[in-house]
């Protein structure tokens, strides 16, 4: 399944960057993730846990990191397996950072997901499509706020600690997420 999202946040591009290149504030960012482990060169463990009514899933495992300072770009490369359903994940995600406009950053990300397992019953309505769209949307409104309570010359915040406290995707949230965009998505023909 590929996932080809972009988004701006307003600050300018050396901000932006220096928090995408501080791996943990980043995947604090990105609901339902928790990063377990730095193993050191690029390479981390963590989960990925995500709520749909009765079916949940906790994704374990490993991405490799790398980043291209010179064009402000990255790529990650991962692995997941949620022990107690079977199902697994591997993902490929390249992004881009680039200036907008004076204090605009623009973020490109262009993702390849493949899911094997009881999840894949999800992808055949969609759902894991519309899913996918809400998470950069939330991701890219935390990423915003990180950003906005650092001054525009500050280097990203310090990584904070994990407290143990759940970061599981809530599925009634999610629900009314997904009506929301099915609705945003479908008004303009209404009024064709």
């Amino acid at each position: 399944m590929k996932i080809t999202k972009s988004f701006q946040v307003a600050r300018p591009l050396p901000a932006v960057w220096a928090l995408m290149q501080d791996i943990p504030t980043v995947a604090a960012c990105m609901p339902g993730a928790e990063l377990t482990e730095d193993k050191g060169d690029g390479a981390y463990a963590g989960r990925v846990g995500i709520k749909l009514g009765p079916f949940s899933a906790s994704f374990e495992g490993e991405a490799k990191v790398t980043q291209n300072e010179a064009d402000h770009s990255g790529r990650v490369e991962g692995r997941g397996l949620d022990k107690r359903g079977g199902s697994r994940s591997k993902l490929v995600l390249d992004y881009k950072v680039s200036e907008a406009g004076a204090s605009t950053t623009q973020v490109d990300i262009d993702a390849d997901v493949q899911l094997s397992g009881p999840i894949t019953q999800f992808g055949r309505t969609g759902i894991i499509t519309e899913t996918a769209g809400i998470l950069v949307e939330q991701f890219a409104r935390n990423v915003e706020q990180r950003l906005e309570a650092l001054p525009d010359t500050a280097p990203a915040a310090e990584s904070q600690a994990s407290t143990g406290k759940s970061n599981d995707i809530s599925i009634l949230r999610l629900i009314g997420l997904l009506i929301a965009s099915l609705f945003r998505r479908r008004k303009p023909s209404l009024q064709d």
